[in-house]
């Protein structure tokens, strides 16, 4: 790892970089930990450091967790097209472009919100 990498990160993660057979969870289980409550995950396309589709699976397999409690995640989906969220209490959207939090992602964030917390109308 870079000194640039290695200052967003916990010294601890060293032991596991490019060993990543020996962490002690994995993303998912780290993720199902957050139900009943909800969850967004969301990728950039372009962001070198991360894994979109290995986010998108993550959540996918986290959704179990939301099942236990009756509530919808995204177990059923693909993995969607660039700017598409998909999901209900556990939700997911990739944006082109690199690492970044940009209007698209908090246009998805604000209808994730409208969704979840509409009131009805009087």
């Amino acid at each position: 790892m870079s000194f640039i990498q290695r200052f967003w990160f916990v010294d601890t993660l060293c032991q596991y970089a490019f060993r990543e057979e020996f962490l002690p969870v994995e993303q998912h289980q780290l993720l199902a930990l957050i139900a009943p409550r909800s969850l967004y995950v969301a990728s950039s396309s372009e962001d070198w450091g991360a894994d979109p589709c290995g986010e998108f699976l993550s959540a996918q397999a986290a959704s179990t967790a939301w099942k236990l409690y009756g509530l919808q995640g995204i177990a059923d989906q693909k993995m969607p097209p660039l700017n598409q969220s998909v999901g209900d209490r556990v939700r997911y959207h990739i944006k082109a472009g690199g690492h970044s939090i940009t209007a698209v992602d908090w246009q998805h964030y604000y209808d994730c919100a409208d969704a979840l917390w509409k009131t009805q109308k009087k």
